[in-house]
């Protein structure tokens, strides 16, 4: 199963490697390389989300997030969207955008495209904060079947009883943000922000509709017991607002790579090829935890995933005025899903030795807090 899983992943990343020394011999392949694993090292902890969301899609809908989802994500997200970003922001049109993106050291009105591209970051960062921060903000604040820092989540989860306070939360953040960080961009900022916020609202409140609409009436048969809960696995309109939730949560977790890749190269096929490299196990790996059933085997991953996208979007909205290092956000991500696998693993150990339940998450948090003396 891994090798059908990953063997397109492998077949791309040979050919796209062997292209890159070809047309720009060993210092672009070595450019095309670095930006790989770049992009898969930013991008983990969005796999293990992914995988939460295509779980409860059925294997048609999977296979279109593997294949009609792959070419949006490398050609869309990581080419397109950031040419139609440029011209908003920058009011240019496209034909000048186009034009400057294939022409890495032209400028227009003294600018180049990679620095179009950084004058565009407040508004990409709003966007993407708010969106990521919603879903963490979701999660965090709903009841969950395991809590893994339970002094943290249980306190929260009562919170999270009131009404749209996810919403509220989130539009003071960017209250803030842009208040302490968005200077002269203040505007760009809460107007990007709020449209990453109703582009939440709208992708995820519609999918909920249909699935759930759906859920009702699916027979219990056909459900698979999960923890106790019945999951069905959905098609028709609701997979479809699924899958564009996945591609919008794809394209927020891509705004920082695409950013940060124009300090490796200045070349937007580089970089596309690069990045559409790193999409593609990103992808793969998604699909892999989804076959093996890893997020029930690990039932901490999925929290550890959501720390580390609420840590990003904190990043992202500290980012419209601060540089962040790529390499920061990336080892955050890692750490947090080191922390929650780990755990996971010590959980399951004790319950294979006959410990019994963890009580709605006390011994995983016990757990953690014994991994990190």
């Amino acid at each position: 199963m891994f090798l059908r899983t990953f063997g397109w992943s492998f077949a791309i990343t040979i050919a796209g490697l062997i292209a890159a020394g070809l047309l720009w011999g060993a210092e672009g392949f070595g450019i095309v390389l670095i930006l790989s694993i770049l992009e898969i090292s930013l991008s983990f902890d969005n796999a293990v989300v992914n995988a939460t969301v295509l779980k409860r899609m059925n294997p048609y809908w999977q296979k279109i997030f593997l294949t009609i989802g792959v070419l949006i994500a490398v050609f869309g997200m990581r080419l397109i969207f950031p040419l139609l970003v440029v011209g908003l922001t920058a009011h240019l049109n496209p034909a000048t955008v186009i034009d400057l993106a294939l022409h890495s050291d032209k400028t227009y009105e003294g600018h180049t495209y990679a620095q179009y591209l950084e004058m565009a970051n407040p508004a990409i960062a709003a966007f993407g904060g708010v969106f990521l921060l919603m879903i963490f903000l979701d999660f965090i604040f709903e009841e969950k079947d395991y809590n893994w820092l339970a002094w943290i989540e249980r306190p929260l989860e009562k919170v999270g009883k009131l009404e749209a306070f996810s919403t509220v939360v989130a539009l003071v953040t960017l209250l803030l943000a842009s208040n302490f960080f968005a200077g002269e961009h203040a505007e760009t900022v809460l107007l990007a922000g709020v449209l990453g916020l109703v582009t939440y609202l709208s992708v995820n409140g519609l999918s909920s509709v249909f699935e759930s609409g759906l859920e009702e009436d699916v027979e219990k048969e056909e459900a698979a017991e999960k923890g106790g809960k019945s999951i069905v696995q959905v098609g028709g309109r609701a997979a479809f607002f699924l899958f564009m939730y996945l591609e919008v949560l794809d394209a927020s977790f891509s705004f920082d790579g695409v950013v940060g890749a124009f300090a490796i190269s200045s070349d937007i096929f580089q970089i596309t090829l690069g990045l559409g490299i790193g999409a593609m196990y990103i992808r793969s790996l998604t699909v892999f935890l989804v076959r093996k059933g890893t997020l029930d085997d690990y039932v901490y991953l999925e929290h550890g995933a959501h720390y580390a996208i609420g840590a990003l979007a904190v990043i992202l909205m500290v980012g419209i005025e601060y540089h962040i290092p790529e390499i920061v956000t990336g080892l955050i991500g890692v750490a947090f899903i080191g922390l929650a696998l780990g755990s996971s693993i010590l959980r399951n150990r004790r319950e294979s030795a006959g410990g019994g339940s963890d009580g709605g998450g006390s011994d995983g948090e016990r757990e953690l807090v014994s991994t990190g003396k």
